[in-house]
């Protein structure tokens, strides 16, 4: 009984019919039929002209969407619990020929404006200190909270002041998207580049970079090139992405995950660390209560020494979420 990762979730059946409908000749890279189409879907689904661009993974989407934005003797400012900062392995660095990421606080790993104000105040030797150029908020954050509409347009504001650009890390946007009940665009709020994720969500491999500023991914494309990330047979990457957009598959997935992760939060109760939100729930477990909970098959990974985390996924059995919640109310 897995709850270790929503990367960890089977392929949806649609994602695999739609690769094999796109395997057929066509031309190359971006010029095929399917990847012609994204830039107009993602428009329709935000509401405002986009331009999208697809890559393999998450790290490489959310350090390319940055690239566009921040220079290398600048920064970013970002949570200190952010994906960026704990588990990309330096490579906001690397993508960014040096650039520093600027470490804020914020309760449940969200950004807050004044946590932003505080990092900016700290900028005051000129030429003698990194400057912040960008922001990088994620939603759903680390600890699977989402922001609301207010805070996100009170981060955009401060964005504003100091000429700052704002990035979204969107790997489980879909889980936020989904609780909020929203539209796409409420969700991302104004920013200037949304890391949409799907590889989580029932895609295979294929996350989009949504630009909303068509000078900034014309940069990201060569960036994309110089990195190896332009894949040759582009259609496979678009044919997912299409799917998942079909009739908001996108959506429902992450309905589903939500719901079970629910189930879990449930029996949880007041060990919760924080409100499960989405398709995470963060689970305060001594070692041997975890002991007993992997004796009883279950698998999920440890967080730090007081609490563990469990993900549930598109697909996860809503039985093996009952079990789960009742031995963890049984504990």
């Amino acid at each position: 009984m897995q709850f270790l990762s929503d990367n960890a979730a089977p392929v949806h059946p649609r994602v695999w019919e739609a690769m094999r409908a796109a395997d057929a000749a066509d031309t190359p890279y971006d010029t095929d039929a399917l990847s012609r189409e994204l830039d107009a879907r993602f428009t329709a689904l935000f509401g405002r002209e986009c331009t999208a661009m697809l890559v393999a993974t998450g790290t490489a989407a959310n350090c390319l969407a940055l690239a566009t934005m921040v220079q290398p003797h600048g920064g970013v400012v970002c949570h200190r619990e952010a994906h960026i900062e704990m588990d990309e392995c330096g490579a906001p660095g690397f993508y960014l020929h040096g650039a520093k990421l600027l470490l804020a606080e914020g309760a449940g790993a969200k950004l807050t404006a004044d946590g932003i104000a505080k990092v900016l105040a700290g900028i005051t030797r000129g030429v003698h200190q990194v400057p912040a150029q960008a922001i990088s908020i994620t939603q759903a954050s680390e600890y699977g909270l989402c922001y609301r509409a207010e805070e996100l347009a009170a981060i955009r504001a401060i964005a504003n002041d100091h000429s700052l650009g704002l990035h979204m890390d969107g790997a489980r946007f879909a889980n936020a998207a989904a609780f909020l009940g929203g539209s796409a665009s409420e969700a991302a709020g104004d920013v200037d580049a949304l890391s949409f994720g799907f590889v989580k969500n029932g895609g295979m491999g294929a996350e989009a970079i949504v630009f909303f500023d068509t000078e900034a991914a014309e940069l990201a494309r060569w960036r994309r090139k110089r990195a190896g990330h332009l894949q040759s047979k582009g259609r496979f990457l678009a044919a997912q992405v299409l799917a998942m957009l079909e009739d908001d598959l996108w959506l429902d997935n992450a309905r589903a995950a939500n719901a079970a992760a629910q189930i879990v939060a449930d029996g949880a109760g007041d060990r919760l660390v924080h409100p499960a939100e989405i398709n995470e729930s963060f689970v305060r477990m001594d070692a041997g209560e975890r002991a007993a909970l992997r004796d009883q098959g279950f698998a999920f990974y440890d967080w730090d020494e007081t609490c563990v985390r469990l993900v549930t996924h598109w697909a996860s059995d809503h039985d093996d979420a009952h079990k789960l919640a009742r031995a963890i109310a049984a504990l």
